[in-house]
Formats: C-alpha cells, sequence, structure tokens
C-alpha cells in the first residue's frame, strides 16, 4: 500500500442511497488492506448503514490523505469546494451521468483503487475561482468555485445589462441574459452549451462566456488565471449569481461580481490510462462511427 493514503474519506452522492452497495464494497476491500476508512457524516446518513467511522468535511480535512467520491461531477464539485483549503486530493467513481471529473468507471472501482494504494496514479492540479458580491463597497457574499460563476436573470424574463471590466479596464456593457466566468474544468460545463472554448487543463486562463447576448459581436473572450473580473449590475435590473450551480446569491442593480484565481488549487488522481482527450472523445461522442 502507498503509505502517503493510510485515511480514505468516502464521500457520496447527496441524499441518495443508490451508492450504498458500491460504499460498502469500498470500506471492506480498504478494511482487508488495512486503511483507516471515515464516511462523510451527510453520506452515512444517506445510506443509513452503520459500523463505520463517520465523519464532517472539516474531519476529514484534518485526518484524510484520500478522498474518494462516489456520484458524479456534481458530487465532485461540492466536495472539491469544502476539501480544497486542506489540500486534500479527491478521485471520482462514476455513478452519475457524463462524469468529466469521475473518470473511474463503477465496474472498475476496485481494481482502479487498488492502483492507486499502489502508487500507480497520476497527479492534476485544477484551480478554483474565488467569487464576492460587493454591496457599496463591502463583501456582501463569498465562495468557491471549481467549474464557473454565472450571473444571469434569475426569475425575470426579460434581459439584465452588465458591465464587465477585467484589471479595472473596461471590455465591454453588455446586454444578455447573462455571463458565464469559467475556469478549464468548468469550460466543459455550462459554458460549453453557451459556445464557449474547450480549455485544456493545464492552461491557465479563465473563459468569460455571454449567454444569449443581444449583440452577436459579443463573443467569448479567454484571459489569463491572475485577471481580476469585475462584473456590475447596471441599474434597474437585479441578477442571480449561481456558483457551480449549487449555490446561489440574489444580487441587486449597482453590486458587482468580482471573480479571480483562488490561492487554493485541487489535486485529483487519475488511474493508469487516463487521458483528458480520450475523456472528451467519449463524453462528447467524438470521432464515433456516423449511423446512417
Amino acid at each position: 500500500m502507498n503509505p502517503a493514503f493510510r485515511t480514505v474519506a468516502l464521500i457520496g452522492k447527496y441524499q441518495s442511497r443508490e451508492i450504498a452497495a458500491s460504499l460498502l464494497s469500498l470500506v471492506a476491500f480498504l478494511r482487508e488492506r488495512g486503511v483507516e476508512v471515515l464516511v462523510e457524516e451527510g453520506t452515512a446518513t444517506a445510506v443509513g448503514v452503520g459500523g463505520y467511522a463517520v465523519a464532517s468535511y472539516e474531519a476529514i480535512g484534518a485526518r484524510a490523505d484520500l478522498a474518494v467520491i462516489l456520484g458524479g461531477d456534481g458530487t465532485m464539485l461540492n466536495a472539491a469546494r469544502h476539501l480544497a483549503r486542506y489540500e486534500v486530493p479527491l478521485v471520482g467513481i462514476n455513478q452519475g451521468r457524463l462524469g468529466f471529473m469521475t473518470d473511474i468507471a463503477l465496474g472498475a472501482m476496485i481494481e482502479s483503487v487498488t492502483a492507486l494504494l499502489d502508487g500507480k496514479f497520476s497527479r492534476e492540479q485544477r484551480f478554483l475561482l474565488n467569487a464576492e458580491v460587493l454591496r457599496d463597497g463591502e463583501v456582501a457574499f463569498q465562495t468557491l468555485a471549481l467549474n464557473d460563476v454565472v450571473v444571469n436573470k434569475g426569475d425575470i424574463g426579460r434581459m439584465i445589462e452588465l458591465e464587465v471590466k477585467v484589471n479595472g479596464e473596461l471590455i465591454h456593457v453588455l446586454r444578455a441574459d447573462g455571463m458565464i466566468v469559467a475556469t478549464p474544468t468548468g469550460s466543459t460545463a455550462y459554458a460549453l452549451s453557451a459556445n464557449g472554448p474547450i480549455l485544456h487543463p493545464s492552461v491557465p486562463g479563465i473563459a468569460i462566456v455571454p449567454l444569449c447576448p443581444h449583440a452577436l459581436t459579443n463573443r467569448p473572450i479567454t484571459v489569463s488565471d491572475s485577471s481580476m473580473i469585475d462584473i456590475a449590475l447596471l441599474p434597474p435590473h437585479d441578477a442571480r449569481v449561481h456558483f457551480d450551480g449549487q449555490t446561489r446569491f440574489d444580487a441587486r442593480a449597482g453590486d458587482v461580481v468580482r471573480i479571480m484565481r483562488s490561492r487554493y488549487n485541487l489535486t485529483l488522481l487519475h488511474p493508469p490510462g487516463y487521458s483528458y482527450f480520450a475523456m472528451l472523445r467519449e463524453k462528447l461522442h467524438w470521432s464515433s462511427t456516423p449511423r446512417h
């Protein structure tokens, strides 16, 4: 066993009993290998089976050498925001539908975890975004995002107007349904649906992608990951701000959404044979045989 992984945390899909069989199988396997196992408290409650150590995200951050995610990319995003500050590496077992980050197939779970414990893995760094909503110069809300920060019109049926600046320089004033600011990790998520660019995880850039702009000349742009991006909501429009599609904040006219690269990075571990481009080919059905 890799001596770096003496304590492993298991984190499952939110409020899902579907992961129970996989989780119990993995617990038994890890214990056989002499690994201490922690089960995230929400996962333990959802699965409803006792007999193992239950831990909060804070305890996992303090004690775990590795966190294994059983679910889809949504589960990974939630775990990443909780654990990034603790520098706990994550590996994902896909029990969701698409799985750009949870890249281990359920059927290969034991084989892949065996390889990880034996030290056969590759390490990949992903950066997060720090996002703040400023109101009258004060921070009204702050959080992290691994995929994206989305400013949109919320429940209203009309466009909103946004003033977008990068490092204090005006880029444009935009009338649109909203704006997506995405990391390379998030470039294959909502931003891709809005015709944003796919950014390889090693690209030190942040994509700024207009969402249904009124003017077709408003195109996506990629800026340096050292940039400070300010999105001001021009009166009279309020807006809703979403972070990884899981946390939201209702912003008011005059608020500024400020986005920068976080000081925290996420470490993903991949089993032998992992390829980013192979993953894209599979998930996006590139180079597939055409149907007649």
